[in-house]
């Protein structure tokens, strides 16, 4: 019914009614105070079943449910976007009637993007039909929220004097929302300002956490985190909206500003609670409590010598533990005799002006480079790193440290040019390489507990590099206990095959794939699924990583002639049952290899070849005998290594059609059967980033597999020397997904993105 419809008795009444709503929040000081005692009144007014009215939190993007008619849930985010209709109007900034938000086509020629997501009807048990939404806004440009109303009693849509009198409403509560903010800011300036304006505690929830912290001798930061569940990126945000600078707070994988800490005492810097934290383009970046307390300011202007200084906030806590890492106050009893870093660098020589092609004036023996070194091999152990790579810069520029962990590399640390070549010297040293030879590259091992209490092997790589340089990189083999197979993540065709393939008396398979792509670990989980008392087993690796009870493991050692091909020999005379290689390197250790299998032994080797179908190609390309290698065939499982999306932080959202078919594309075989169709229930996850994965979004690793089956027909290819097309093309029959596939599989499974799958294979 329009306005013209009703007589104009009536008329007069419904603005009267509108008026008195109108007035009343306009007057009112407390505007959540006056909604509360109006929220009848709306629902009668309008003659809904529903009303919710959201405000912005401009910080996270979202907007969250300030006053709220039904109980079933205590609060309601969401994004500003259109995942959900409160959402869409935010962002589009329009006032939408809509009918029945079930109706999907009526929802698509609003927007082809916008869905009704009825996981909330679902919850709760009731059913949305009609719903009315319009934006909240000052003067139609900042946005403070959304007016929702939901279901007219009479079961009708909202009508067009609904729309406009909400238009009304809306354009009212913007005013009030705007002087109440603009209020709270004069009347109350704390740093914890945003905690309260956004309902996260009430001023009540702050008095007695200040009260507590006094009591305990504690931060207020620190309260309402352990006794208020207020998380710490809320505190975060608050600080930095107080203080309007960024906020940066404690992670274990920070990069340690070496140079900024030189002749810096932890003392003085707890005592003045900051601590520099990065420097870039000339710009340092220091951590503060209070980044507005001039007296500190002006210290660190002394001290730090910089063109330009960046004050951040941070909590007491965040900064002590910085502090703490930076010079390793935690691990001063783990590296005996390793000072901090302020004392290793305070005992370092200034070389600034020696020649570039002399050796640095800092000996490799000086006992803050070995200080040094030991702390940069146990930080990388306590960050579950891979690898360390040492980086000297050319000439006066300083060397940077880098840790790879889940497979991407991240900047630990810079030191200063003047002791680089020790750095350099002292890992040669402890790998008992040559340091007078800084021509050529040069491999060895490092075992670390001879210098520290650490049980944990290195492989070293020196390679020289541009400007007399030589890079150091170390791969850490720490000791481990075997996986079980049935937690890597195989799918379950990929699981059954491959214990077919371990399970037969005799044989070859092989693991394949590139560096670091978690072979041995696979190696070893099928070695304990066939390890039994009954079996004899025998490996030879380079070095021993994992170890296990009941199998018989041999360390290599080829500069004395010891090499895989020799254990292989050796170990025929042993009576084996199942023999495992480290690694098939050269045509002897294949080709023994294969006669071992071909004599009742089982034998598992791994490979570095890029996918299951080029191995075979690859090893005939050796010479081997294709007749004998095809019987002595079991399988060949190529595998990658992919990052997962952090389970704590990663988000969900529903993809468009256009990046659904690209999934299918991208998959190039029988999507359908993965069991995935496109609808308004699949769902796909993105990273975010939250502390807990250093705010990368990814934390942890998975395996993506593509297992070959040397069936029969699979044996009459390689007898005949086919293409590696034509092999592939047979696994693919025989049941084999690829790589690509098996990647889209754990992509569709919520565990990683596509982008991840696209960065360790091709096809």
């Amino acid at each position: 019914m329009t306005m013209k419809e009703y007589s104009l008795e009536e008329q007069l009444e419904y603005q009267k009614r509108l008026n008195n709503i109108t007035n009343r929040i306009h007057s009112a000081r407390d505007t959540n105070a006056i909604l509360l005692e109006l929220q009848s009144d709306l629902l009668g007014f309008f003659d809904a079943e529903r009303l919710t009215i959201y405000v912005v939190d401009r910080v996270k993007r979202e907007i969250f449910s300030k006053i709220m008619t039904g109980q079933e849930v205590a609060e309601i985010r969401v994004g500003i976007n259109s995942s959900s209709l409160a959402g869409y109007c935010a962002a589009c900034g329009k006032l939408f009637n809509i009918k029945d938000v079930y109706n999907d086509e009526e929802l698509k020629r609003i927007d082809p993007r916008l869905t009704f997501d009825r996981s909330w009807d679902q919850k709760t048990g009731y059913r949305t039909r009609e719903v009315l939404l319009t934006p909240i806004t000052y003067e139609n440009k900042f946005l403070l929220g959304v007016v929702q109303l939901i279901n007219k009693k009479n079961g009708g849509p909202f009508s067009p004097a609904d729309e406009s009198s909400v238009l009304d409403i809306a354009k009212v509560l913007g005013i009030a929302f705007y002087k109440n903010q603009k209020a709270a800011q004069k009347a109350r300036s704390t740093k914890f300002d945003y905690l309260i304006s956004y309902n996260i505690v009430t001023e009540k929830d702050l008095a007695e956490a200040m009260s507590r912290a006094r009591t305990a001798k504690k931060s207020i930061e620190s309260v309402l985190m352990s006794d208020f569940n207020v998380s710490k990126d809320d505190i975060g945000r608050s600080l930095a909206n107080y203080f309007q600078t960024q906020y940066i707070p404690y992670k274990d994988n920070l990069p340690i500003p070496g140079e900024l800490l030189k002749n810096l005492k932890v003392s003085f810097l707890k005592s003045n609670v900051f601590v520099p934290v990065g420097e870039s383009d000339g710009k340092v970046t220091v951590a503060m409590e209070n980044p507005n307390y001039l007296p500190a300011r002006d210290t660190i202007k002394r001290i730090i010598k910089a063109r330009e200084i960046e004050y951040c906030v941070s909590t007491r806590e965040d900064i002590f533990q910085m502090i703490g890492m930076f010079f390793d106050v935690d691990r001063k009893e783990l590296l005996a005799g390793s000072g901090s870093i302020d004392e290793i660098i305070g005992q370092l020589e200034s070389a600034e002006d020696e020649d570039e092609d002399e050796p640095s004036g800092v000996a490799e023996d000086d006992s803050a480079i070995v200080q040094l070194v030991n702390k940069m091999i146990v930080d990388a152990y306590t960050r579950k790193a891979s690898d360390i790579h040492v980086e000297p810069g050319q000439g006066k520029k300083n060397a940077v440290i880098r840790y790879r962990i889940d497979g991407a590399c991240q900047v630990y640390q810079t030191i200063p040019h003047t002791y680089k070549n020790a750095i350099v010297s002292r890992l040669k040293i402890m790998s008992d390489l040559d340091i007078s030879e800084r021509r050529k590259p040069q491999d060895g091992k490092i075992k670390f507990s001879k210098f520290a209490p650490l049980d944990i092997e290195l492989r070293v790589a020196t390679i020289p590099t541009a400007g007399q340089n030589e890079d150091v990189v170390m791969r850490i083999l720490a000791a481990g206990e075997p996986i079980p197979l049935s937690a890597m993540g195989m799918s379950e065709r990929s699981y059954d095959t491959l214990i077919s393939m371990i399970t037969k008396p005799y044989g070859i398979v092989l693991v394949v794939g590139p560096t670091g792509s978690g072979k041995t670990t696979t190696l070893h989980a099928a070695l304990g699924y066939i390890n039994k008392p009954e079996t004899k087993i025998w490996t030879a690796e380079d070095p021993v990583e994992i170890t296990q009870e009941g199998l018989r493991q041999v360390q290599v050692a080829p500069k004395i002639g010891f090499n895989f091909a020799t254990a292989m020999r050796a170990f025929l005379r042993a009576d084996p049952d199942v023999i495992m290689v480290g690694e098939m390197r050269d045509k002897e250790t294949v080709s023994t290899g294969i006669e071992a299998s071909l004599t009742g032994h089982l034998v598992f080797s791994t490979l570095h070849t890029n996918s299951a179908p080029e191995t075979i190609t690859r090893l005939l390309d050796m010479g081997m005998d294709p007749f004998n290698f095809a019987d002595a065939l079991l399988g060949v499982l190529a595998q990658r290594l992919v990052r997962t999306l952090c389970k704590d932080c990663k988000e969900k959202y529903h993809p468009t059609i256009e990046e659904y078919n690209g999934l299918v594309r991208a998959y190039d075989g029988d999507f359908d059967a993965l069991g995935f169709p496109y609808s308004d229930d699949f769902m796909l996850y993105k990273a975010a980033g939250c502390s807990k994965c250093a705010n990368t979004g990814y934390r942890g690793r998975t395996g993506i597999h593509e297992l070959l089956a040397g069936t029969d027909e699979m044996k009459s290819l390689i007898q005949g020397k086919a293409k590696m097309e034509d092999l592939r093309a047979q696994a693919i029959r025989d049941g084999m997904t690829t790589l690509m596939q098996d990647g889209i599989r754990k992509v569709c499974l919520g565990l990683t993105d596509l982008a991840q799958v696209r960065r360790v294979c091709i096809k």
